[in-house]
């Protein structure tokens, strides 16, 4: 099966726009994804260890996560049992079919059908076939009903197993971009924490006192602790996507992508009763669940007709011990088998059925259709959870949006502060009599320590973007192998500096 194929395609559905003019609750018929970047310039890398790198791209790893994931795998082949259940119920109607040899010996004291006993020696032989079934009518009228209905949820099962499937690697990959970026940060400022012990350690005693040095040299040493938690957290997050992709593990998963990497897969101004009415629609969960529901109903008029419907039972009966219908048969006595002719003998029976004088009818009615309401409850309560995860996901893309310009800022604002400290940290100017420092080392300290947290906020903001644009795309039930098509990125803007 290929990577981005799918059992039942026909019943999947349609990706919606990036963007939705119309306040209509209505998909649009093809998906349009576009992957932007951020206006940030990674700062270069440093050695990552002694792990094996593998390089990957987001469209990469979910095709990866259809190909290789054994939940997606393990979904499939529960389809393929429902659909072996819907071959089964199908046949109910056709009878088994007896193949073999009966023989019969008896030595003794026999009755024949007046009542006499009497002794004798005989045997048979009978080489045949023969038809053997016993058919409840009701089963094989609303058993294949519900059996498509449970192959039905299954589909949708296996469709929610996707989806999740792939909303896991998506944020997987977007904690590896994070880490990645606070590597990236972490480096950087460590680069200027460096720089600034530097710069202070040249300053004349007389500006400064020794305690400056000590104080800059703990943030360097801070800074350095720093650039190994983010190594730590990408080697974490990248172990989880090695398991969710089943790549090798120790594997060091390393996106080709830039960390300010900007996934675009809905509006964020789109109305949220536009985002309700698309996911009450389309989430899988829905679906498996009014299968449920149509299944339930279907067992309950099985049960209601039940007394009304005969069994019909087929046997053979050409043989001694029922089976064989007709063949070759022939016998004698003692061991003496000859006399070899055609047989033919068969058995039919129609059977009405009240179990337990009717009472256990009336019960099984009664247990049907307690399943069916608790099915309906089960439906509203996903209903429920749908609307919920909705509009969680929505506040998220739409308050990340809002952060991301204000992370730009900031990092650029805190670029600046650090880069004039640094610059200016040799700078003297004269009150009276006094030489004093345009910029103290404490205020350098503090500069870099705010760029170490600006670069986290960046990074911290750009992922929460992107999996908040996963999240609503899985809350919408829109299918997760869609992602398997590569988005085209768009064009790279200025850089900061």
């Amino acid at each position: 099966m290929p990577a981005c194929a799918t059992l039942d395609d026909q019943t999947l559905p349609i990706p919606i726009a990036t963007r939705v003019e119309s306040p209509k609750p209505k998909p649009a018929p093809a998906p349009v994804r576009e992957i932007q970047q951020a206006k940030f310039e990674e700062p270069a890398a440093a050695e990552k260890g002694s792990a094996d790198t593998f390089t990957i791209t987001l469209p990469a790893a979910f095709a990866l996560t259809n190909a290789n994931s054994l939940d997606v795998r393990i979904a499939e082949e529960r389809v393929r049992l429902a659909t072996a259940g819907v071959d089964r119920a199908n046949a109910l109607w056709l009878p088994n079919v007896n193949l073999g040899v009966d023989y019969f010996r008896h030595d003794g004291q026999i009755q024949d059908i007046v009542g006499s006993v009497f002794g004798t020696s005989r045997s048979s032989l009978m080489l045949g076939a023969g038809p053997q079934a016993v058919v409840s009518v009701t089963d094989a009228v609303y058993a294949p009903l519900a059996a498509r209905q449970v192959l039905r949820g299954s589909q949708a099962n296996a469709q929610t197993v996707r989806n999740d499937t792939t909303f896991a690697v998506a944020i997987a990959y977007f904690d590896v971009q994070q880490a990645r970026g606070d590597v990236a940060g972490s480096l950087e400022t460590l680069r200027r924490a460096d720089d600034l012990v530097a710069r202070t350690a040249k300053l004349a005693p007389d500006l400064t006192p020794d305690v400056e040095v000590n104080r800059a040299k703990a943030e360097a040493a801070r800074r350095r602790q720093a650039v190994e938690s983010a190594y730590e957290r990408w080697q974490v997050a990248s172990a989880e996507l090695t398991r969710l992709l089943r790549l090798q593990a120790g594997t060091l998963v390393e996106p080709s992508e830039d960390p300010s990497l900007l996934v675009s897969l809905i509006d964020p101004d789109m109305p949220l009763d536009e985002l309700l009415a698309i996911g009450l629609t389309h989430r899988p969960e829905l679906a498996s669940q009014q299968a449920v529901i149509q299944a339930a109903l279907v067992r309950v008029k099985q049960e209601q007709r039940r007394p009304y419907y005969p069994s019909l039972a087929v046997r053979g009966v050409g043989s001694n011990v029922p089976g064989l219908a007709g063949g070759y048969f022939g016998g004698g006595v003692n061991d003496d088998v000859q006399n070899f002719g055609a047989r033919f003998s068969v058995d039919l029976q129609a059977v009405w059925e009240f179990q337990n004088l009717g009472l256990g009818n009336r019960a099984s009615v009664r247990e049907r259709e307690s399943e069916s309401r608790r099915a309906l409850l089960e439906v509203l309560r996903v209903q429920d959870q749908v609307k919920a995860e909705i509009v969680q996901a929505h506040a998220q893309v739409s308050r990340t949006a809002r952060r991301l310009k204000s992370a730009e800022e900031g990092l650029a604002n805190a670029t600046a502060s650090a880069e004039k400290n640094l610059q200016g940290l040799g700078q003297t100017k004269r009150v009276g009599e006094l030489l004093i420092l345009v910029f103290r080392p404490l205020e350098a300290v503090a500069a870099v320590t705010a760029l170490d947290q600006a670069y986290r906020d960046y990074y911290q903001t750009i992922a929460d973007h992107n999996r908040a644009q996963f999240r609503l795309y899985r809350a919408m039930g829109q299918p997760g192998q869609a992602l398997c098509e590569r988005a085209k990125p768009a064009e790279s803007p200025a850089k900061l500096p």
